[in-house]
């Protein structure tokens, strides 16, 4: 046991003899592992995510527009809707066959950046949300909260609020028609986290006062609008006739999120692949790169080298020491590699957050990061075998009767 730990601590002093070309080495190893573990842990949470965000919504039907637009606005609600459609066409998809739900959805206004959704109590359902602190809105211009929002506003049970006109930060202040907070949702998870949840009726009411700057008037029922209706399914037929239904409509747009959501994680896809590539070129790099220093190494070392093997070392000790030396930078860069990785998906996350966007954590680990370690040990074997091989053929004879 002390001749390993005597060889580890003489490889660890070769390693550090030129730390320049050490120091190089590891940065490039480990940059292009920490690209690899950043793609990882992104894309997966951004699947995962995507995953539990749709709910089980089978389709969406917004105004004639971008179906992906649509998706986007009603689903994940990271874009603006296309336009309004109207109220009637929620009785118009529930008496459909086809159908076995269909949830409205009222998009207009916003806290903080937060946006303020007109819904039914159904649309809770899709994430299996409940209240864990008060309860559910009864009545117009009562609200509910997602657990993102409470960390932001420090809304309570009780306060009120005012909305913003529009689905920014910087719109005009409802501040005649205030909020009251009833309700605050456990975590999900989901987007609900990141939603201020009341009746259709609040939506319709600020916005006829807005509009009018009287209260008293009131829209009729056959003129009321909504954003959105998100649909589920009966049977799987649906999904080849319903669309083909409602686009038949003037003014209505079908968007199969599933669909649009594999559309979406193509075009994520392609950026992954970029810098996977990269990371791979940076891998490459720091092979080679490896291999030129350990080779080097070898021949400038081959004096040191023969005097082990006269003081009884075998070739293969000799051997082990070279490619201790590059398992040793493996084992440094993988755990760099690590923490640096997850260190920019939490910076990634934390600026998302502040968007209000999607949510990434840097804490999310996954089990094929355990083959990052395994990756950066075969690299730096790969690369060390060559002058392994050297260090192992070293003729004792011939370098004793070098000139020097």
């Amino acid at each position: 046991m002390k001749g390993h730990w005597q060889l580890a601590h003489l490889a660890w002093r070769y390693l550090w003899a030129k730390p320049l070309t050490a120091a190089l080495n590891l940065l490039l190893l480990s940059l292009g592992l920490a690209a690899m573990v950043f793609v990882l842990i992104v894309s997966e949470q951004i699947e995962s995510n995507v995953e539990r965000d749709l709910g089980g919504i089978d389709l969406v039907v917004g105004a004639k527009g971008s179906p992906m637009q649509i998706m986007l606005a009603g689903v994940f609600h990271l874009d603006v809707p296309t336009g309004n459609i109207p109220l009637a066409t929620i009785a118009q998809l529930r008496s459909q066959p086809l159908v076995a739900q269909a949830i409205p959805i009222a998009l207009g206004d916003s806290l903080r950046g937060f946006r303020i959704v007109g819904t039914s109590p159904e649309y809770l359902g899709l994430y299996g949300a409940r209240v864990a602190v008060g309860k559910l809105w009864t009545a117009p211009m009562q609200a509910v909260i997602g657990s993102a929002v409470v960390a932001a506003t420090d809304l309570h049970p009780g306060q009120q609020f005012a909305g913003s006109h529009g689905l920014g930060e910087q719109g005009e202040a409802h501040a005649e028609k205030a909020y009251t907070v009833v309700g605050v949702l456990a975590p999900t998870g989901t987007v609900l986290d990141r939603l201020v949840l009341t009746d259709l009726a609040s939506v319709w009411e600020v916005h006829e006062h807005h509009a009018t700057g009287h209260a008293e008037v009131a829209e009729p029922e056959s003129a009321r609008e909504i954003t959105m209706a998100l649909v589920r399914y009966r049977s799987p037929l649906a999904a080849m006739m319903l669309p083909r239904w409602v686009n038949a409509h003037e003014g209505l747009q079908a968007a199969a999120p599933a669909l649009e959501t594999a559309r979406l994680l193509r075009m994520v896809g392609t950026g992954t692949e970029v810098l996977r590539g990269f990371g791979s070129v940076l891998l490459l790099a720091a092979a080679l790169s490896g291999f030129v220093a350990l080779l080097n190494s070898v021949r400038e070392r081959q004096s040191d080298l023969a005097m082990l093997r006269m003081l009884g070392a075998p070739p293969r000790r000799v051997a082990a020491l070279v490619n201790l030396e590059a398992l040793v930078l493996a084992v440094l860069a993988s755990v760099l590699a690590l923490g640096l990785g997850h260190a920019l998906a939490h910076l990634l996350g934390s600026m998302l957050a502040e968007q209000q966007s999607l949510r990434l954590s840097g804490l999310w680990w996954s089990p094929w990061e355990l083959g990052m370690p395994l990756l950066a040990i075969g690299l730096a074997l790969l690369s060390a075998a060559w002058p392994a091989w050297r260090a192992f053929r070293l003729d004792i004879t011939e370098l004793l009767q070098a000139p020097r």
